[in-house]
């Protein structure tokens, strides 16, 4: 698994985006809060990205892992 990110970018115009990486489910939505405190601003508009639903998957594999002996 690689190191949990968060990319942010000011844009010419002067708005900031952010993206999160490796920071699977819902613990992104941690992070909005402490973005709006670093930038003085409120979220305009947001959208998970797949690291969103993957927690989901992994968790899944690992269940299946725990099920499988393996000598």
């Amino acid at each position: 698994m690689n190191k949990p990110r968060i990319v942010v970018t000011v844009n010419g115009d002067g708005t900031v985006s952010a993206e999160t990486l490796d920071i699977l489910g819902d613990r992104c939505l941690d992070y909005i809060a402490v973005l709006e405190d670093l930038i003085g601003g409120k979220v305009q508009s947001s959208a998970f990205t797949d690291d969103y639903t993957r927690q989901h998957h992994t968790a899944q594999e690992q269940q299946v892992n725990r099920d499988v002996d393996p000598a």
